[in-house]
């Protein structure tokens, strides 16, 4: 049997509360794991918590923080770490991914900010991985986020992202569409952004939707359909370093859960031309 290095496999689907009851009445069959970000649910109980412990014991789960800010000055929130830790052992969660990014200052700030390119921030935030990988006893995935200002910029994004990576030790989480939208707002090329990327580190990607404000700006929102330039791209990365985990995020505007499971039969179906185009190659 052939296997690969990803823990999870296929399309996935961000978990909702709002369709949490059709999924366990009727499991789709088009998904291949399921993220949640840690901080709505660790304490979750009552109807909701046996729900997800439902869930948890019949699909595979993925966890994706929001709040560990690992670009802020304030010191890090280590017992977030222990509480995420030990909800990733009580619902055998696969991995753990956050945003390079940071989302804190003397108190929360409600938004993810970018890290500044530059090479102190660089080891700064290393440090902060590694505390983590080390808390949980594994690797820790690190998207690449949007953002739309680069103060004290020192060097590329992919530069900077790159050389975090490789500092901390970590693996990737891909979010395709926050490439995209960088490429455009911040008119550079994303198949070499693409291209420059420790491939063999990616753990899984992300693709959603977002908003586009003027022709050469677009706000990411989660809260709209995938668009076919976003599609192409995934196809890119999957010509370039196969196929991949990869997720449909949607946190705004959620539609009918039949038309989100449509988005997941794309991202199938994706997967399903590069597959095959990959059995030819060796065949």
């Amino acid at each position: 049997m052939t296997t690969t290095p990803y823990k999870v496999h296929g399309a996935g689907l961000g978990l909702r509360r709002s369709f949490l009851n059709q999924i366990l009445e009727a499991s789709p069959q088009n998904i291949g794991f399921y993220e949640v970000a840690p901080e709505n649910w660790i304490t979750i109980g009552g109807k909701s918590g046996k729900q997800f412990h439902a869930m948890t014991e019949r699909f595979d789960f993925v966890c994706h923080g929001l709040s560990l800010s690992l670009g802020s000055t304030d010191a890090l929130d280590e017992k977030l770490v222990q509480d995420v830790k030990r909800f990733m052992a009580d619902h055998h969660i696969k991995c753990y991914s956050e945003h390079l990014s940071y989302c804190s200052k003397d108190g929360h700030l409600y938004d993810l900010m970018p890290v500044p390119f530059t090479q102190e921030a660089i080891l700064h935030v290393a440090v902060r991985i590694k505390r983590v990988q080390d808390i949980l006893e594994q690797k820790i995935a690190i998207e690449n986020v949007s953002y739309y200002a680069a103060p004290g910029q020192e060097m590329k994004e992919i530069d900077f992202f790159n050389a975090v990576v490789e500092e901390a030790g970590c693996n990737i989480l891909l979010d395709i569409n926050n490439l995209y939208v960088n490429s455009i707002n911040h008119h550079y090329d994303a198949e070499a952004f693409l291209k420059a990327i420790p491939a063999h580190r990616i753990s899984y990607a992300h693709i959603a939707g977002h908003y586009v404000e003027a022709e050469d700006f677009l706000i990411d929102t989660h809260g709209a359909d995938v668009i076919d330039p976003v599609w192409k791209l995934l196809g890119k990365a999957y010509e370039l370093y196969g196929v991949f985990p990869t997720l449909l995020e949607r946190d705004f505007n959620i539609p009918a859960l039949a038309q989100l499971l449509n988005e997941v039969d794309t991202i199938r179906a994706v997967q399903n031309v590069w597959c095959r185009h990959a059995e030819k190659l060796s065949a």
